[in-house]
């Protein structure tokens, strides 16, 4: 079929992208790859098209589909989205994606190059066309661009070489691309989803959620707009959620399991229901973590999987809940992220959690009865804190327990509570003994100088000006006489020796069983007298594992947050510092990864992507598996500018 034909028939409707695409992602080098192998006419591919009943078809985009029979876009979506920008000079309908990557599409008559539009190259240039002029007026267009070429001296004698250029250009839209059909009255929606993975193998494959979206959406059309809509509102308040999780909770919700086995059988005003109830649940559950444990925004939210399990509670329980019920649902949840009870496989262990929830002696007490037994006693021990880096999984509590008790800052000596400073860009990171003054002493490894133990949170004036690099043994004196108790408050030990440098080591340790016992005082106080929940279970010893990875240096950090603003700064979302990887099938931290855009920089339109600086290779290795790496910032710019933000990277 003629690339001309397609395009009129994404016009007239009896071309469309199906739901379940993902949106367009295509950067301007590949663009530019495309019209060169066409205008030279390499081969650049077929389409694999869907042929259904237009009835029954679930398109993307406003645009109606035509009656009868539509062809659905399984593969081709970039190329002819490319193709319709460019030749059209606009984007289709079913469009979503960023369409710089195919504006300002340049032809060189001399060279026969493509390039994007340069004002300092381009610009006054009768040699640079406009292609996408070129191919809306036809041969007008071409006839006034000859026009311009004759009335020039120099050019004129090149005119008809450049006239049959100009026509080989035009041409491409006569060029007949292979289109295979599947169709038959057995290609079911799972069917063709499957088609479409194995035909994408090298790209990002389809999740069960976004099989379960598009029949949800085959329904309720806007159904991923209004969804779309609560994770804007959540992410505003710093918690940064995706479709899958939503989907995740209004399942549980609708259905009571973690898989989306019976989404589909609902209708799309129960399931219009169910995700309005959700959202209230989860408002409900954030507004709890918040307010209770302080943890109030998405780098300290770990257990983030428990909260469909917390709305599924939530939905069985009539009315609000008392004292004791929050807090108990409350311990869960904490105990849930530090044990890392979803790090693993998480649609089975959902499942679980909510069977302990159904019949007549479903509840927490289940709930609780069936975490002791998958780890064990849930008091927590000093060695637990032993962990390093804001990817360790006991971070997030080390900052409940400066929100949740009297933890003072010592500058001004207010409570640091949920609530009274805002979100969490009101506390910084502070190294009780300054990161420099370790790497200078010699003989302290990584892992030691940004140990859990020499963290704590103070607000930004504090850490920068009273503070600074100096060591605790010269500022700790200063703050004792004008705080007094102020040190205690953040669990700092008592004693002045341990606040020399060459005793570090003991000071680690000595906080280390201080940050232990505050963590089990807290978990006790929210059991309200039930403390037999905190006692031994029949958890299985294992050997310990060592956790590789991590930002080495004060210069490497301040490499990482200068990156991360130059990426916030483009209108993209910033990237998770000292990022928590945890094995997936066991849920075992392994590596803290420097830093890291699990949803992609784009959500769900591109892979997700980790910077990774000065690491090993087993490091690298464990990354790979998941993520796009890069080991230097200049690489890592280059593919915002050219993969991301279609620009010509300098």
């Amino acid at each position: 079929m003629k690339i001309s034909n397609i395009l009129d028939h994404i016009d007239s409707g009896h071309m469309a992208l199906p739901e379940f695409q993902r949106g367009y992602v295509w950067n301007r080098d590949q663009v530019r790859g495309l019209f060169d192998s066409l205008y030279r006419h390499h081969p650049v591919g077929g389409l694999l098209v869907w042929v259904t009943e237009s009835s029954t078809a679930h398109s993307r985009g406003d645009g109606p589909v035509a009656p009868g029979v539509v062809k659905l876009l399984l593969d081709g979506q970039q190329r002819m989205t490319s193709l319709y920008g460019v030749i059209r000079g606009r984007p289709p309908k079913f469009f979503d994606g960023n369409d710089r990557a195919f504006t300002d599409l340049r032809f060189n008559l001399e060279s026969e190059a493509f390039a994007f539009y340069q004002p300092v190259k381009m610009q006054d240039d009768p040699l640079w066309i406009d292609v996408t002029e070129l191919m809306v007026k036809g041969n007008t267009g071409l006839g006034e661009i000859l026009g311009r070429i004759t009335s020039n001296p120099d050019l004129v004698a090149r005119t008809g070489d450049y006239a049959a250029r100009l026509s080989r250009l035009l041409s491409i839209q006569e060029i007949n691309l292979h289109v295979e059909e599947v169709t038959g009255s057995d290609k079911t929606l799972d069917v063709v989803v499957d088609i479409f993975n194995r035909v994408n193998s090298g790209g990002t494959k389809l999740s069960k959620g976004d099989l379960a979206l598009a029949k949800i959406c085959a329904d309720w059309p806007d159904a991923r707009e209004r969804m779309k809509g609560h994770l804007g509102r959540w992410a505003e308040a710093g918690y940064g959620f995706n479709l899958d999780w939503l989907l995740r909770s209004v399942n549980t919700v609708l259905t009571g399991e973690a898989k989306f086995l019976h989404l589909h059988e609902k209708s799309a005003a129960e399931v219009e229901s169910a995700l309005k109830r959700t959202t209230k649940h989860i408002d409900t559950c954030l507004n709890l973590i918040a307010g209770r444990l302080g943890l109030d925004h998405d780098q300290v939210f770990f257990s983030r999987f428990a909260v469909p399990v917390m709305v599924r509670y939530l939905d069985l329980h009539s009315g609000p809940l008392d004292a004791r019920e929050r807090d108990k649902l409350l311990f869960w949840f904490v105990q849930s992220g530090m044990w890392g009870r979803f790090s693993g496989s998480t649609e089975t262990v959902i499942d679980k959690d909510l069977e302990a929830l159904e019949g007549p002696d479903g509840g927490l007490d289940r709930l609780l009865q069936g975490l002791r037994l998958w780890h064990g006693g849930l008091c927590v021990e000093p060695d637990h804190f032993t962990g390093w880096s804001l990817g360790a999984r006991f971070y997030p509590v080390l900052y409940m327990l400066t929100r949740m008790g009297e933890a003072r800052d010592w500058g001004s000596g207010l409570p640091l509570k949920a609530g009274l400073l805002g979100k969490g860009s009101s506390l910084e990171v502070h190294h009780i003994f300054p990161k420099s003054r370790l790497y200078e002493k010699k003989g302290y490894s990584r892992s030691e100088v940004n140990a859990l133990a020499n963290f704590c949170f103070l607000t930004k004036d504090t850490n920068n000006v009273l503070i600074s690099n100096r060591l605790p043994e010269e500022y700790f004196p200063e703050i004792e006489a004008r705080l007094p108790g102020a040190l205690a408050s953040q669990w700092i030990p008592d004693d002045p020796e341990l606040w020399k440098i060459a005793n570090f080591r003991d000071f680690l340790e000595a906080r280390k069983a201080l940050l232990a016992a505050e963590t089990n005082r807290r978990m006790t106080d929210l059991l309200h007298g039930e403390t037999e929940w905190l006692g031994a279970g029949a958890a299985t010893a294992s050997a310990p594992v060592v956790v590789v990875g991590g930002i080495t240096s004060q210069e490497e950090e301040e490499q990482l947050d200068a990156l991360n603003a130059w990426v916030v700064a483009r209108g993209l979302p910033p990237g998770v510092i000292s990022y928590d990887y945890a094995d997936p099938e066991t849920g075992v931290q392994r590596a803290v990864f420097d830093l890291v855009w699990p949803q992609g920089l784009q959500a769900e339109l591109s892979q997700p992507v980790a910077v990774l600086l000065n690491e090993s290779g087993e490091t690298l290795a464990l990354a790979s598996g998941g993520f796009r790496c890069f080991t230097s910032v200049a690489d890592f710019k280059r593919y915002v500018e050219r993969d991301i933000l279609s620009e010509d990277a300098a």
